[in-house]
């Protein structure tokens, strides 16, 4: 594992203090999350960006969908992709509109995709990204078949072209504005996971399996520490 360069395709040229290209906050922003931004440019330059599910596995972040998925089906042919990943933490409410913002983490990847064609490595990232969205759950649910492995296409592309970018503190008012009678602070927003509702055609007796009940201490929607703690 190692940094990735700031290219300048990455480098954080608005308020470069926040940028940051070391991998390991790298890998802990994208570790944190469930959902990407996919970005591709079709024919004739309409840029499509699809919600994704994903997971990083070492130096590589897996994608996958259908066969017959426009972007996976575009990525796969070589066509450059941008992968974003945010995480919402808070809103920051200064004593003007202009300097209220909001705390985030996010991160950045550009670069060329490589289609998985082993079907053995096909099933590994498959069972990668299932794992990463319910730890545990691929001992309990079945498996992907033949057929649904065929129906299904896998690229992974390389974190070799990043950046993060990281947002956090109190209001920055400048000194006329602190003495206005306008409340100003951070206010987090937390996330968890609520109770499992079971679907409406399960059979009686079916007690919820240990990985969703194990959800509840989801360390992955654990934000970092509010500013001033």
């Amino acid at each position: 594992m190692s940094d990735p360069a700031p290219t300048d395709r990455t480098r954080v040229r608005r308020v470069p203090g926040k940028a940051a290209y070391d991998r390991a906050t790298i890998d802990a922003i994208l570790d944190a999350g469930l959902v990407a931004h996919v970005g591709v440019t079709g024919d004739g330059g309409q840029p499509f960006v699809v919600p994704c599910a994903y997971a990083r596995v070492g130096d590589e972040v897996l994608l996958h969908g259908s066969v017959a998925s426009r972007l996976v089906r575009m990525a796969a042919a070589g066509s450059p992709v941008c992968v974003t990943v945010t995480h919402l933490d808070g809103l920051v409410a200064a004593r003007s509109l202009f300097e209220s913002s909001m705390h985030y983490r996010s991160v950045m990847l550009l670069g060329a995709a490589r289609q998985l064609d082993d079907p053995a490595e096909v099933l590994a990232a498959l069972l990668a990204l299932s794992d990463r969205l319910i730890p545990g759950r691929v001992t309990e649910a079945r498996g992907p078949s033949d057929v649904e492995l065929r129906q299904t296409k896998v690229v992974a592309l390389t974190i070799d072209e990043a950046s993060a970018k990281v947002s956090s503190g109190w209001p920055d008012d400048p000194p006329e504005d602190v003495t206005l009678p306008v409340w100003a602070g951070v206010i987090p927003l937390e996330q968890h996971w609520g109770a499992p509702v079971a679907a409406p055609d399960l059979p009686a007796g079916v007690e919820v399996s240990p990985s969703i009940r194990s959800l509840a201490d989801d360390d992955r929607l654990v934000r970092p520490q509010r500013p001033g703690t």
